[in-house]
């Protein structure tokens, strides 16, 4: 047997405590809560088991099943991470368990009780009744078929019906799925019988086994009238109807409701005095009666739309008629919800929105890269994965900032919360504001009832990612400030300070040491989020990735356009190799797709001509001192400016040359490693 350890002595812990130790399906080894006098405790004491304050101490025991009912989601990971061979039940699954646990052994006792009264009406009905499986061999075989059929029920249970009565057509009935009633039988020469069949078919459409129901033919004479009778065939249909969750009406020839199931009561809000006896067209609100229809046209019909009851429920129904003898005695109807079917479906789509801009897609292992730069980025992104420190993005536009981000979170601790991402430069101040920091009721005109949380609450215990930090206003900048320095918000419009446990992942384009010395960010900020700061390197600085990033996009391309393209030509590939890429992996992207477009949709490879023109621009290797200046450009700019831009160039020009080392550019530059560190920082060429 297995074992359990209940952490959490509550209500909630009580409850399991109570289902496991009842049910017996495993064995409780202990139960701990801080609290000594918590009730599951004090239940553990009378019943012998053991208990303690400190769940780590029962950890070397490996219990089987940890069912946690603190509630507390730090507590959960922490479980996870001393018992990763344990099964790790949180408390709102344990709370649940324990409910359905409840429900099973009511349901079983239920199915017993009901079991039995079936066996004593199986045995007591005066009709013969004979079952068999889908191999034709009896599995029922009731007293009274013992008697009218004089063979012995020992005999016949687990023989194949064809040894026991050789006429019998079970067997084309199990096979046809079609019933036969009220159809004449001789068991032997002098006993006959009259019998109906029946094939017995689940919902999905399996044929299981086949049934038959028979009395002696001079009974059956005497009840003949009684079993046309549609009040007959209603007592039939009561036991199935009554099963289904499906709502069911069934009305009389002459349109007057005769049955309905607690189904129908339930979905229509009426009872069975509103509805029996009463026209067809009593539970309707918006429409026509199916039931008239189908008693006039003698035909079924499905699928119409309506609203019935009280409170008008949108329904769609199928009716079709009674026939008995080709004489119509009534419609049955099935009522299917359409309100709760659309409900269902509206919270499905809406969770799936939620999803989608809460979970982290992309790893690691889905960032392509074999140059040395670009490994050197990986490797401090994975570092910074596994600490609690605030990760700063910096690179161009269309380097993959946002992917990296996606990757930290999914390689922290923090995988298993939230990660929420937020485009800084999208949303105007005071709307960036508010829903980052949420806002208090009546902050502002226009504002939700009640308040609402912002960005940072919702991410607690998960990662956040600030893109464009570089666009905040001096207001959100203080704000931001603040949660970096006291792990704190305080919303708009209110005055209580909520803690928050965020990891923030930032990411920027520009010039922060620019923007901070022309005042527009500010100073502290800037440390705070230059802790741990990751350069990820433009495209045309890792030209070696180029190959392995044609192969993924066109990979995806293809499935978003439903194309086959292979590959690149050797020139294509030259030709994209030339290219400077000033809109990086973005800008090779947008590159592919154009030229894959045009293609025809036999063609397997992208040549040269396939790609849109790619205009030419200085290449990282060329000498900036090889080309002429335009002069009059040259004029209308600052001295100071004209030669930031030129170092700029010839430090670009000298680092291209040693292939990215920066020890043999310094050298080649004439300058000290530690001058050419603060260049690089300065011109953002990290």
């Amino acid at each position: 047997m297995q074992t359990a350890l209940i952490i959490g002595g509550g209500q909630g812990g009580l409850s399991v405590l109570k289902i496991l130790e009842n049910s017996q399906m495993m064995k409780v080894m202990a139960v701990v809560d801080v609290n000594e006098g918590a009730p599951a405790l004090r239940l553990a004491r009378q019943l012998g088991i053991r208990t303690g304050n400190n769940w780590r101490s029962f950890m070397e025991e490996r219990p089987d099943v940890i069912i946690e009912v603190t509630d507390n989601t730090w507590l959960f990971g922490e479980i996870r991470k001393h018992a990763p061979k344990a099964v790790v039940i949180p408390g709102s699954v344990a709370r649940l368990l324990a409910h359905l646990l409840k429900q099973k052994e009511e349901l079983i006792l239920k199915l017993r009780n009901q079991s039995y009264q079936y066996d004593v009406i199986f045995e007591s009905i005066d009709e013969g009744m004979i079952v068999i499986d889908e191999t034709e061999k009896v599995i029922l075989f009731n007293q009274s078929a013992e008697r009218i059929s004089g063979i012995n029920k020992k005999e016949a249970i687990g023989q194949s019906i064809k040894e026991i009565i050789p006429s019998s057509r079970l067997p084309e009935v199990l096979q046809k799925k079609q019933a036969e009633f009220n159809r004449e039988h001789s068991l032997s020469a002098d006993a006959k019988i009259i019998t109906s069949r029946f094939p017995m078919i689940t919902e999905e459409g399996e044929v299981i086994g086949a049934f038959s129901v028979f009395k002696d033919i001079t009974e059956v004479v005497n009840l003949a009238e009684e079993i046309t009778n549609l009040k007959e065939i209603q007592t039939m249909l009561e036991a199935i109807i009554f099963s289904s969750d499906d709502a069911i009406s069934v009305v009389d020839e002459k349109g007057r409701g005769l049955l309905i199931n607690p189904a129908y009561t339930r979905l229509t809000g009426l009872s069975e005095k509103e509805v029996i006896g009463q026209p067809a067209s009593i539970d309707i609100s918006e429409g026509e009666s199916v039931h008239l229809q189908v008693l006039d046209k003698k035909k079924p019909v499905r699928g119409v739309k309506m609203y019935v009851g009280p409170k008008k429920k949108e329904v769609v129904v199928n009716v079709a008629p009674i026939i008995v003898d080709d004489d119509l005695k009534g419609s049955v109807g099935v009522i299917h919800d359409l309100t709760e079917i659309q409900t269902l479906t509206k919270q499905l789509d809406r969770a799936r929105q939620i999803i989608r801009t809460l979970e982290a897609k992309y790893t690691f292992e889905e960032i392509i890269g074999r140059s040395e730069e670009m490994k050197i980025a990986v490797e401090q992104a994975k570092v910074g994965a596994n600490t609690p420190a605030t990760v700063l993005l910096r690179g161009e536009s269309g380097t993959g900032k946002e992917l990296f981000a996606h990757a930290i979170h999914n390689a922290s601790g923090r995988r298993y919360n939230k990660f929420i991402r937020v485009n800084c430069a999208a949303l105007t101040e005071s709307l960036l504001e508010s829903e980052l920091f949420g806002y208090e009721d009546g902050a502002f005109s226009g504002a939700r009832r009640g308040g609402k949380r912002g960005l940072f609450e919702e991410a607690h215990n998960g990662s956040i990612f600030l893109d464009e930090i570089g666009e905040l206003s001096a207001n959100v900048q203080a704000k931001l400030l603040r949660v970096l320095q006291e792990q704190e918000i305080v919303r708009v419009g209110g005055t209580k300070s909520i803690t928050v446990n965020v990891r923030i992942v930032a990411a920027t384009n520009v010039n922060l040491e620019k923007a901070m010395a022309e005042g527009e960010f500010r100073e502290d900020l800037y440390y705070r989020l230059n802790r741990m700061p990751i350069h990820i390197p433009p495209l045309r600085r890792r030209k070696a990735d180029i190959s392995l990033l044609c192969d993924r996009l066109i990979a995806k391309i293809n499935q978003d356009y439903g194309r086959n393209v292979e590959g690149l030509t050797p020139e294509a590939m030259q030709k994209l190799m030339n290219y400077s890429w000033p809109g990086n992996v973005r800008e090779l992207e947008n590159v592919l797709g154009r030229a894959m477009i045009f293609l025809n949709y036999t063609d397997k490879l992208i040549d040269a001509a396939a790609l849109p023109f790619l205009g030419k621009r200085r290449q990282d290797n060329e000498n900036p001192a090889d080309g002429q200046s335009n002069s009059k450009e040259a004029a209308e700019k600052p001295l100071q400016e004209m030669m930031d831009l030129y170092e700029k160039e010839v430090i670009q020009f000298a680092l291209a040359k040693a292939n990215g080392n920066k020890t043999m550019a310094a050298k080649a530059l004439q300058i000290s490693i530690r001058n050419l560190y603060y260049k690089l920082e300065k011109y953002n060429l990290h």
